[in-house]
């Protein structure tokens, strides 16, 4: 039990700090917009600085591909469109329940705007319960190792629906949160490379139909964009951060950490409009090929959202502003937030009283099936019991 009467203190004591945070913030700001209107007067040296010393960088940088001041205003799509979403979760597989197994679920969503039929919501359940059906991956955890699938799954199932769902109207394919796989850093490249076949060809049948993919990044703490403007503030003749800076305790580069990317852009963007776009500097997409992502900042009114695309959606402006547009409607009708994302989170989302059900029917199956000696482990049962 919590015991909130200890807790006020440090309660109190957050919030003082949050208050100061917010003052020292709008300093770090400031340094930051200064240094922006510098790259902007002078785009040659921090491009040249970062060409030259990208790979002697300890930190991410993205790279514009757009002139860094450009703003866009976006335009509302037409009547007629289709916004397909999917999102999914799961249930990690106990030594303590009645059987060993895990549970990815796929919330699936269509939703057509302007030619009168119906929406698709419903869920995929997949059941996994021998050794080799998630895959097999050194170093991994299982729960990780899940969670890769779930990623799979989810981006298979979003680009069945959309050419499943294409026609004469635009149409785009929404995924929750970032196309920058990070779950795989930790792998080989040839595991990265294994893992990322499935990912990438759905990605060539969404392009070979013209249909753009995009990732909504709700509350991003990205710092890329910030980070290429420590770039041309390096003290030093090249920005060798392993020979200068190697043991500095922070380096000079980067008077406003930890602003985030979000943060800057809210500054300068206005509702409705997106910002230059980015190339993010991620070590992994370098396996991308075709699919490398671009990001921009996007301000739907609620937020300043991320919203990452492959680099073929972003080298047609047409496509690209189709997207964005449609994102913007999606937030508009979702009240703050993508409504087609959110339902596929409610659709996918595994309760308590979802998981009970599911170890129940187990439980029933296996019973049917002629074994006996089916409980939870003492540890659950006695979790489940509770002392009184």
């Amino acid at each position: 039990m919590l015991d909130l009467i200890k807790l006020t203190a440090q309660v109190s004591a957050l919030g003082q700090h949050l208050q100061q945070e917010s003052l020292a913030n709008q300093q770090r700001l400031q340094k930051a917009m200064a240094a922006f209107e510098q790259a902007s007067r002078d785009p040659y040296r921090w491009q040249e600085r970062w060409q030259t010393w990208q790979n002697h960088l300890a930190f991410t940088v993205a790279s514009p591909q757009e002139a860094i001041e450009w703003v866009e205003s976006i335009p509302m799509p037409v009547a007629q469109h289709t916004v397909v979403a999917t999102d999914g979760s799961q249930i990690v597989p106990s030594h303590h329940e009645v059987a060993y197994c895990s549970l990815i679920n796929v919330g699936r969503v269509v939703l057509p705007y302007g030619n009168g039929r119906w929406p698709l919501l419903d869920s995929l359940p997949l059941l996994f319960y021998r050794s080799g059906d998630l895959g097999q991956s050194r170093g991994i955890g299982v729960e990780d190792l899940l969670a890769l699938r779930r990623t799979q799954a989810e981006m298979e199932e979003l680009t069945q629906l959309a050419l499943a769902a294409q026609g004469a109207a635009p149409l785009l394919a929404l995924v929750d949160g970032s196309l920058i796989h990070w779950g795989l850093d930790d792998l080989s490249p040839t595991q990265q490379k294994e893992w990322l076949a499935p990912l990438l060809h759905s990605y060539d049948q969404l392009r070979a139909a013209g249909i753009p993919v995009a990732g909504y990044v709700s509350a991003s703490r990205s710092s890329e964009v910030v980070n290429y403007l420590r770039v041309g503030l390096c003290p030093y003749l090249g920005c060798d951060c392993q020979h200068y800076c190697a043991e500095a305790a922070r380096y000079p580069c980067h008077p406003f950490a930890p602003l985030s990317d979000r943060v800057f852009w809210a500054s300068r963007l206005s509702p409705g409009q997106r910002s230059s776009l980015w190339q993010s500097g991620a070590k992994l997409l370098e396996l991308y090929g075709d699919h490398r992502i671009i990001c921009c900042y996007l301000h739907v009114g609620s937020e300043i959202a991320r919203v990452e695309v492959p680099q073929w959606v972003a080298r047609d402006p047409d496509l690209l502003s189709q997207a964005l547009g449609m994102i913007l409607s999606q937030v508009q009708k979702g009240l703050g937030y993508p409504v087609a994302l959110a339902e596929a989170h409610h659709l996918a989302v595994v309760r308590g009283g979802d998981r009970q059900r599911f170890f129940a029917l187990v439980e029933q199956e296996l019973r049917r099936s002629g074994l006996t000696e089916i409980a939870v482990s003492r540890k659950e049962a006695r979790k489940r019991q509770g002392i009184a």
